[in-house]
Parts: structure tokens; sequence; C-alpha cells
């Protein structure tokens, strides 16, 4: 009697500017497939308030406690035994985030010169996805979720970082090669509550699962 051979564990990243749907599908993969999330928790960085209260001091301490946390998070996804998807990666730490700081003058030249030192270095001891699902969303159509959803810290976020980040996304994306990247425009999918929907994620995702 023949065995059906297991699928390999794959490792799949979800990225997309805030707003764009990453929460949403990741808990819609992992319900349809029975993958381990790896999300994004609410991180207590130990530099976070006194950011806030003068970026322009502490922009390089928190950015670099966030990479050193994102590193760790990746080296428990390289270990799990199992196909997992993972909400925002070290990426998007370095590439849009960091680098939004760096651009608008919060990290200076010395201090980011320093944290991408560090963040190449990291990247050349982390196997990348062997997917990465890019989602693609308007600003306008992101800043109404953002509304609609109605987390507090959000609400006053605004719209030129909302541009900026976007931006720098779209930078991102564009260079991006470490792996196949399938672009999933969520603008108007409802892959929760359309039968149709999902179908349409799904049938874009299984060549990339074989």
């Amino acid at each position: 009697m023949s065995q059906t051979r297991a699928k390999p564990r794959k490792f799949i990243a979800v990225a997309g500017n805030i707003g764009a749907g990453k929460s949403t599908m990741v808990d819609f993969l992992c319900s349809t497939y029975g993958w381990r999330p790896f999300t994004e928790p609410n991180l207590l960085n130990p530099y976070l308030d006194d950011f806030y209260g003068d970026m322009s001091s502490w922009a390089f301490h928190s950015q670099i406690s966030f990479l050193a946390h994102k590193f760790r998070i990746h080296m428990e996804v390289m270990a799990e035994k199992q196909t997992v998807v993972q909400d925002r990666t070290i990426y998007e730490d370095a590439e849009i985030f960091a680098r939004y700081l760096y651009q608008a003058g919060y990290i200076n030249d010395r201090d980011y010169g320093t944290y991408t030192d560090l963040y190449e270095a990291m990247k050349r001891a982390l196997a990348p996805p062997d997917l990465l699902i890019r989602l693609d969303c308007s600003v306008r159509a992101v800043r109404l979720r953002i509304r609609k959803r109605g987390r507090p810290e959000e609400q006053d976020i605004p719209l030129k970082y909302i541009k900026s980040l976007q931006a720098l996304y779209d930078d991102w994306f564009d260079r991006y090669d470490a792996s196949p990247v399938l672009v999933i425009n969520t603008e108007r999918l409802d892959y929760i509550g359309d039968m149709v929907d999902r179908l349409e994620v799904r049938q874009a995702l299984e060549p990339f699962l074989l």
C-alpha cells in the first residue's frame, strides 16, 4: 500500500503596510492549512518611552532593540518543524521602519551605518522565507481600515507617515529577491467571508506549496 508523502515544512512570510491585512491573512492561512502563526507580539521595548519623548536621541537604541527581538523570532522560525507563517519580518524592521527614521533625520549617518552593518550580518546568518506574500493595498484603503478597526494607538497616525511607509515598501518589494514572491491585492478581497475570494487566494498559493 502506497503512503502519502507529507509536504515539506515551509516558512511563509506575510508583508505589507500598516492596515494592508497582514494579521487577517495570517489568520486565514493558519485556519485553512493548520500552519503555525508567528505574530508580532506587543513587545515591551525598554526604549519606547524614551523614544516617544525624544525620537532623535533614542531612535537608534529603540531600533536595535526591535532588531534583536526580530532576530530571535527568526531563529525560532528556522528551528520550527512544521510550516509557519510570520506576520512582519526582520527585513521590514530594517528596510522600512529603521530606514524611515533615518530618512526623517531621527537616526544619524554613523548610527545608521552601524545598524545596517548589524542587519546585513544577521541576514547572512538567517535562512530567507520559502515564500514572501506581498499584500498590496492603496493608502486610501489602508486609512479606512485603520479607522474601522479602531486601535487607539493607530488613530492619530499622520497620512504623511503612511505614504512614506508605502513608498519604502514599494522600493523594498522592487529590490527583494531572497525568495519567490506572491502578490495579493487586498484592496477589495474578503477571503474570510467570501467563498470566491477564499478560493482565489488558495489557487494562487497552491503552486508554491508543492
